[in-house]
């Protein structure tokens, strides 16, 4: 079984976090499951954190 590590508050990770647990999700996972959930969690975390970087960008 997989346990992702979800935010304990309001804040979001930035988009170099949320991308670094992508990153470690798909090296850490086993028996070749995958964990669509915490892979589908993570990946709407960087899209949300990639949009706001955009929009604060001068």
């Amino acid at each position: 079984m997989h346990e992702s590590v979800i935010p304990a508050g309001p804040a979001r990770p930035s988009a170099a976090e949320a991308n670094e647990a992508i990153r470690l999700l798909v090296e850490t996972r086993v028996d070749g499951e995958w964990p669509s959930d915490a892979y589908e969690f993570l990946l709407a975390e960087w899209a949300a954190a990639s949009r706001a970087e955009v929009s604060a960008a001068p």
